[in-house]
């Protein structure tokens, strides 16, 4: 273990050497000996002692004192102060000093080694304390928040650089004023001063924070608003000894909550023009199915002349469906319930087939249609199921196009489901559905269709689920052709 060093500073040359000889004999190594405070001084920086020893008395330009507030002041030496003149006049003096004890002369060893034990003691305690304070100044200094630290009276005791930014005072001018007359803050709406936080946490002795659109009105008339917190500072006996706030500056927030906003407002602007660009395609598909309706009877007008009358009938038929249409994804868009009445699933079914009679020329299907007579109404919206069923049904046809002409089939069927449930169904003989995953189908912009815009099946389940129901698809038995299956819960006011 390293010895203790002392520097001895001792104009009496046989008082000096008395010193150093109970010094070693005790165990502790001579730094070195001066006869004046200058060299006391010049001794203490080249040889940087554990403690010295100072004479109060010493002849030159500085005194003991002098001397020893020097060595305090830059290399936080501790000190001793050796004398044979204890009058009050001559401590009161050397206290301004601040050293770690007095030790009156002439002195036994017993009595020296305990003065610089109990002065190396006291040095390590304020050793620590002082780096324990120098890191919690850094610390404080260096954070982003404004602090500021007050005694128990509410006066100010200090300041981190970005407390003196904000309120525009510096530390040496704010130091033990009141810390109203520094952190003046109003309230942003009604100018009104708002109370003292400090105070409020020293009277409580809890954590309190600034209300809302509060306002600090630096030292230069600037008004920043700010959010804070007070607490308060207790010590190890739970005795409140001061409060400090922490606070910051919130425009850069307001900032960046005005940006958030706006963003905010911009990706709603963009998801409604991507939903009208949806929509205006799903205008066009569900459009397009009454119009080639329109097409096929006008053709058939030609051909027969006969049965013109029944074909301009039907045309006007699909002419008001597709306006129907129209307005049913109008109501999507906007996601209003459409019009809801009493509904025979039935009807809906022999509806949609009437409409696609055409259609299902064209392509040569034979329809075989198994509705069951013990379904009664659902609330629902007419036109809106009549698509979910018209989908289904061309999605039918279209699978048939691989199929041999006299091969072609197409079943469409109700059920009762469950206790309160309509179960419909529109099954073909076509290509099948193989691997797919049969819950892609039902997602918007996937198809299997050449040209296809996989719209179709998405818009049935947005309008299956809106009633209530669900929608599915499986391969029919033994893998050849498909089934699309669906329900709506039955209405509970029935007719």
């Amino acid at each position: 273990m390293t010895s203790t060093s002392v520097l001895v500073v001792e104009d009496d040359s046989v008082v000096s050497r008395a010193i150093q000889q109970q010094l070693q004999r005790i165990g502790y190594t001579i730094a070195g000996t001066a006869t004046s405070g200058e060299e006391a001084v010049e001794l203490a920086t080249k040889r940087k002692p554990n403690i010295v020893l100072m004479d109060i008395r010493l002849e030159g330009t500085l005194d003991g004192i002098e001397a020893a507030d020097i060595i305090r002041e830059r290399w936080r030496i501790p000190v001793v102060f050796l004398t044979a003149y204890a009058d009050n006049e001559t401590i009161s003096r050397a206290n301004h000093a601040e050293p770690f004890g007095f030790l009156p002369k002439p002195f036994e060893e017993l009595q020296l080694r305990t003065s610089i034990e109990m002065a190396l003691y006291k040095h390590s305690v304020e050793k620590r304390l002082f780096e324990s304070e120098r890191r919690y100044a850094t610390t404080l200094a260096s954070i982003g928040d404004a602090v500021i630290a007050t005694d128990a009276l509410g006066q100010i005791t200090f300041m981190n650089p970005v407390a003196e930014t904000l309120t525009r005072w510096s530390m040496g001018d704010a130091n033990g004023k009141a810390v109203t007359a520094v952190f003046k803050i109003v309230n942003e709406d009604s100018r009104q001063p708002v109370e003292d936080p400090v105070a409020k946490v020293l009277r409580l002795g809890t954590i309190v924070g600034l209300a809302n659109h509060t306002l600090l009105i630096a030292k230069d008339g600037t008004e920043i608003p700010i959010d804070d917190s007070g607490a308060p500072i207790v010590d190890d006996e739970g005795e409140i000894t001061g409060a400090v706030l922490v606070f910051r500056d919130v425009v850069h927030r307001r900032h960046m909550d005005e940006a958030l906003r706006q963003a905010q407002a911009d990706l709603a602007l963009v998801a409604r023009l991507t939903r009208l660009g949806e929509l205006a395609a799903s205008i066009a598909h569900e459009v397009t199915q009454p119009l080639t309706a329109i097409v096929s009877n006008a053709e058939t007008c030609l051909m027969f002349l006969a049965q013109a009358k029944e074909a301009a009938v039907r045309m006007a038929e699909n002419s008001h469906r597709a306006g129907d249409v129209v307005k049913s994804i109008r109501g999507l868009a906007t996601q209003s319930s459409g019009k809801i009445t009493l509904v025979d699933v039935n009807r809906v079914v022999h509806e949609v087939v009437e409409l696609l009679r055409g259609d299902i020329r064209r392509h040569s299907a034979a329809i075989e249609v198994n509705l069951s007579p013990e379904l009664s109404k659902v609330a629902g919206d007419r036109v809106r199921l009549q698509q979910v069923v018209c989908n289904l049904l061309m999605n039918a046809l279209e699978a048939l196009e691989g199929v041999p002409v006299d091969n072609r089939k197409i079943v469409i069927g109700s059920a009762p489901e469950g206790n309160d449930g309509r179960l419909i169904w529109v099954a073909d003989n076509g290509v099948g559905l193989g691997l797919l995953d049969t819950e892609k189908l039902f997602e918007a912009m996937f198809t299997t269709k050449r040209g296809g815009m996989g719209l179709g099946l998405s818009i049935c389940r947005s309008i299956v689920e809106a009633h209530g129901g669900r929608i599915w698809a499986s391969s029919a038995e033994g893998g050849n052709g498909a089934i699309f299956r669906f329900t709506v819960p039955r209405s509970e006011n029935e007719d």
